[in-house]
């Protein structure tokens, strides 16, 4: 039985983000706990050249969402990227899974070599199985796992099965 291009990605990204939201809730609970605005982790960072816990979130939904539009040959839902607090980002989260999970198999499947083009610093063109697997979940992962890094930096209490999940 072969991997379709929509179980690689809508349900990976979902759970991602799902697990995101559920380790930024034990964020929100730490910083209860100790008596500190939560607003602390939102701009938390693990360095000074490097995106707050906010950006980190934000690119992580971005990526996810724009890679099942393109896949599925439909413009990226546009967010504004204003969340101004820690309670925001739950939104965001949400929005994004929500749109994801508005996607259907008949819309992805069968992308393996669609043509993918992006314009980041420079014009980038991937097949659909490339963009997906060497681009969009590499990045997802990246900024889930660099969220999670600084909540745990910060002290919040997770680990492993917070960021893996159940199945």
């Amino acid at each position: 039985m072969s991997l379709s291009m929509y179980q690689a990605s809508v349900p990976v990204f979902v759970r991602a983000l799902n697990n995101l939201s559920g380790i930024l809730e034990k964020g929100a609970a730490h910083a209860e706990a100790r008596g500190f605005d939560p607003g602390v982790l939102f701009h938390g960072r693990l360095a000074p050249d490097m995106y707050p816990l906010s950006r980190q979130v934000q690119i992580a939904t971005d990526v996810a969402k724009g890679c099942g539009a393109r896949l599925a040959g439909l413009e990226p839902p546009k967010f504004a990227d204003d969340e101004a607090a820690y309670g925001d980002l739950y939104g965001r989260i949400g929005k994004t899974v929500e749109f994801l999970q508005s996607l259907t198999p008949a819309q992805i499947d069968g992308t393996e070599e669609k043509e993918i083009t992006l314009q980041l610093r420079e014009t980038i063109t991937f097949d659909g199985q490339t963009y997906l697997l060497a681009f969009a979940l590499p990045n997802v992962y990246f900024h889930v796992t660099t969220a999670y890094d600084i909540l745990r930096h910060n002290g919040v209490d997770i680990g492993k099965p917070d960021f893996i999940g159940k199945p």
